[in-house]
């Protein structure tokens, strides 16, 4: 049987099994699911599958696994690295329709959620209660916790509160063979290997995430938001290292450099100066006791560095307003380039200076347009890399100067990714930060739990001899 006829028996087993409306073939529909956030690499599947809930996604899984066919988890599609590409064909399994909150427990502090459902939507549940789910990524909207928790997404209140994997007690996965499992739960991890955090930031590769145990916080007392403006970003970057220094730890920490801040002003009027060549927005929390002395010391370090400006307090309206700006940031530059690509390195905090002026020179090398946003308290930084896709040599051009991005920032003690994960776009970067040795340990772990190789193949971890084009990823991953 050739492997279009296997395809074909896969997809009328899954409509059989799921629904003629849980499946999508069309050729049009599916290029919708050829890509997440990371446009470059475009890999449409043969199919997309919607199961409703757990039984159905371990159904999906097992008539794949019969025809050897690949599976793809995919959530909202906002993932920033490529990891729903389908490179090596298959079918995407999209969890979007899982939206069922099946428990809240106050007094416990933890809920008990459904894949697919979107991160804001349960704190929004519980609003009034006090608590809340902490994890706060940009696209928390339209983001679900499931994929937040297979990709570890982070946010702009993580440099204090942590990244996803800080607050899953537990998750209901199903395996390469269709089994479920359950790894953790309401009291969290309590004995014996923590799978809970293996599974937590594998992208995929692992399993797929039908259930989520959250842990649920305490929403913080009180709150001072800031905003600090200067006219020289290095100025900005020696603040964010001595507001650290000083003993303060932000709840978040923000920078918008001159040409992100002139983009978000044009589209919105927020009332930046546009002259500005930087600017640092953060938020410090908790009980009310020692914010405004707290307050006061970061203003007194930020006019120390020269801040033109300076600003803080307490109004609620004002925060929204601040950190509606900075969220918008991304879609603003929608006004300014027809295409853009997002780098994600973590850099010691301390190297942010030299680390935003190499970037600058990277960039000018490949005569490419820059403009920054980042997570600057966690040294996180975003260099925004315009470009326009209908140009082939521009677009190569972005991917060059990402990957020289990416080995300065390993080389002086960075890391490939902050909060968006490996995907395909990282993957040959990996090599740069671990060595053979700690590479094949990751592979073995990963061919314990997926021993045909069918569960997101090609993602994450690199393979000797496969090097994947990402403009053309599906002429170049072996079939």
């Amino acid at each position: 049987m050739t492997a279009a006829n296997t395809t074909a028996l896969a997809i009328t087993e899954l409509r059989a099994a799921l629904g003629a409306d849980a499946l999508l073939t069309d050729v049009a529909q599916l290029n919708v699911y050829e890509c997440d956030g990371f446009t470059i690499p475009r890999a449409a599947p043969d199919a997309v599958a919607f199961p409703r809930d757990t039984p159905q996604v371990s159904q999906a899984v097992r008539i794949l696994l019969k025809h050897k066919i690949p599976m793809i988890p995919r959530g909202a599609g906002t993932g920033l690295a490529g990891g729903t590409a389908a490179v090596s064909g298959g079918v995407v399994i999209c969890t979007s329709r899982m939206k069922t909150i099946h428990a809240v427990d106050l007094r416990n502090r933890w809920a008990l959620v459904d894949a697919g459902v979107a991160n804001l939507a349960l704190s929004d549940k519980i609003k009034g209660s006090g608590l809340h789910f902490a994890p706060d990524p940009s696209s928390q909207r339209a983001s679900t916790i499931g994929g937040n928790a297979a990709t570890n997404a982070g946010g702009i209140h993580t440099l204090k509160h942590g990244v996803t994997v800080h607050h899953i007690l537990g998750l209901e996965v199903v395996l390469e063979d269709g089994s479920v499992h359950v790894l953790g739960g309401p009291m969290g991890h309590a004995a014996g290997p923590d799978f809970a955090g293996l599974f937590c930031g594998s992208e995929g590769t692992l399993g797929i995430v039908t259930r989520v145990w959250c842990r649920l916080v305490r929403r913080p007392a009180a709150f001072r938001t800031a905003l600090a403006v200067f006219d020289d970003s290095q100025d900005a970057c020696h603040t964010v290292g001595d507001i650290i220094a000083a003993g303060i730890v932000p709840a978040a920490l923000e920078m918008m450099d001159g040409t992100m801040i002139r983009v978000v002003e044009e589209a919105f009027g927020f009332g930046f100066p546009a002259a500005a060549q930087a600017l640092l927005l953060l938020e410090i929390d908790g009980i009310e006791a020692g914010l405004n002395e707290d307050l006061t010391e970061i203003q007194r370090i930020a006019k120390a560095h020269n801040a033109r400006s300076f600003e803080g307090g307490s109004d609620a309206r004002r925060r929204a307003e601040l950190w509606s700006a900075r969220k918008k940031a991304f879609g603003a530059i929608g006004r300014i380039s027809p295409n853009y690509c997002t780098q994600d390195a973590c850099v010691p905090r301390g190297r942010l200076p030299e680390v935003i002026a190499r970037i600058a020179e990277i960039c000018v090398s490949h005569k490419l347009r820059i403009t920054n946003v980042f997570h600057a308290g966690d040294g996180n930084v975003h260099p925004v890399l315009m470009y326009d896709e209908a140009d082939v040599a521009q677009t190569r051009s972005v991917l060059a100067a990402s990957g020289e991005i990416l080995r300065y920032c390993v080389g002086i003690g960075g890391t490939v990714s902050g909060e968006h994960g490996v995907g395909i776009e990282k993957m040959p970067y990996m090599r740069d930060m671990f060595s053979p040795d700690d590479l094949e340990a990751m592979h073995r772990i990963r061919r314990a739990l997926v021993p045909l190789d069918l569960l997101n193949p090609y993602k994450v971890l690199p393979r000797d001899g496969v090097e994947i084009d990402l403009l053309s990823p599906r002429r170049h991953v072996p079939q």
